[in-house]
């Protein structure tokens, strides 16, 4: 086992800004106590949190090692984890996690842990690394090179597998997901890391004409006859339409569409995966976007409409099937006001609320290679 001088296990979770730095915080908590009750021995550790873009200007995963050592001889820690929320790839593979028991360091890959108990899951791979590094495999079990480790990153109904790694590499275990459920559980992780919910506040001049326009609307006797006269179909249409409108407005408006400049395959299954990534973030965002209207001018017309004026007006009382149709429909149109009012939002200002720092990173340095 690795232990420093004082007879303790010095562990550093070399974390990316934003959510890896959180996820490590709110494990540093606890890590320490599990890792001393599952090593045993009455052995000591101590867990710090750095928060720092190691990733920053590439995704090379031996040049990330290469960092992660160089990191790790400054500072005199034992163990070096390092988290990042951007997917990785060696050969051809999206990688999970890669690990060098001779240096004591383990590069960890967040998306390919998936978008639930990413927390969880998350501790489980760190400590399960931890302890492999801390030399908890003996001859008799096999040496960590040779015996795969169990936990989140091995089993029957995960598509988690050893990959292969290069001969003057520093890595001597790596694992890796491939194959649909792999490509699905990378796309999951990534939507995850870009936290889509984020998205509505974050456009706040859409936001604005959004609820200005369904304000208006729902006031508006001719938007009451239209809303009485759509039936549950074309509803149903004008809600996918206002929504892929929407959609296709801000990845077209803010450039968000990545366009490989490389004509390799694996070049080519990036470009698709981020291209799938930014279509589900700013999807769910829209949606909840969407969902949010309704109830939003559900309460207003609560507030403002007048039974009588509405029964007049349209021929029907004003009972609550005509308040969700309407507040339905005034969603739409409202969502058509948004995707416009999106167009005053800066480009950066849509991609800080679309991805996460290190996505915003990621994307600015290919923007830049393309340019030049």
């Amino acid at each position: 086992m690795r232990v420093s001088s004082q007879g303790v296990t010095v562990v550093a979770l070399l974390a990316d800004p934003d959510a890896p730095t959180e996820i490590a915080q709110r494990m540093a908590r606890i890590l320490p106590a599990r890792l001393a009750d599952k090593s045993g021995q009455g052995r000591r550790f101590d867990v710090k949190v750095v928060s720092e873009p190691f990733t920053a200007g590439t995704e090379d995963p031996p040049t990330l090692m290469r960092r992660i050592m160089e990191r790790g001889r400054a500072e005199n820690w034992d163990i070096v984890v390092a988290l990042t929320d951007l997917p990785l790839h060696s050969h051809g593979r999206k990688l999970v996690v890669d690990l060098s028991h001779e240096h004591g360091l383990a590069l960890l890959s967040l998306p390919p842990l998936g978008g639930w108990r990413l927390q969880r899951r998350a501790r489980r791979a760190v400590e399960e690394a931890v302890l492999s590094l801390a030399g908890q495999v003996t001859e008799a079990e096999g040496s960590p090179q040779n015996k795969p480790l169990l936990g989140p990153f091995v089993g029957r109904l995960t598509p988690v597998h050893p990959g292969q790694v290069g001969e003057e590499e520093t890595v001597d275990l790596r694992y890796v997901v491939s194959g649909p459920r792999g490509y699905l559980r990378v796309l999951v992780g990534m939507v995850r890391a870009n936290r889509p919910w984020r998205l509505v506040p974050g456009l706040s001049k859409a936001l604005a004409a959004a609820l200005a326009t369904g304000a208006v609307a729902t006031v508006n006797s001719t938007v009451w006859n239209l809303a009485e006269s759509l039936s549950t179909p074309r509803l149903v249409i004008a809600t996918f339409g206002s929504v892929a409108l929407m959609i296709g407005w801000l990845i077209v408006d803010a450039q968000l569409w990545h366009r490989s400049v490389e004509v390799t395959r694996e070049a080519s299954q990036r470009a698709r995966l981020y291209n799938a990534s930014t279509v589900m973030t700013v999807g769910i965002g829209v949606l909840v976007c969407y969902v949010s209207l309704i109830v939003i001018n559900l309460v207003w017309a609560l507030f403002i409409l007048n039974g009588h004026v509405f029964a007049s007006t349209t021929g029907s009382p004003l009972h609550a099937s005509e308040y969700w149709t309407l507040s339905w429909f005034v969603a739409s149109v409202a969502t058509v006001g948004g995707a416009l009012g999106s167009g005053l939002e800066s480009d950066e200002a849509i991609r800080a609320a679309a991805y996460s720092k290190r996505e915003q990173e990621r994307r600015h340095m290919l923007q830049d290679d393309a340019g030049d």
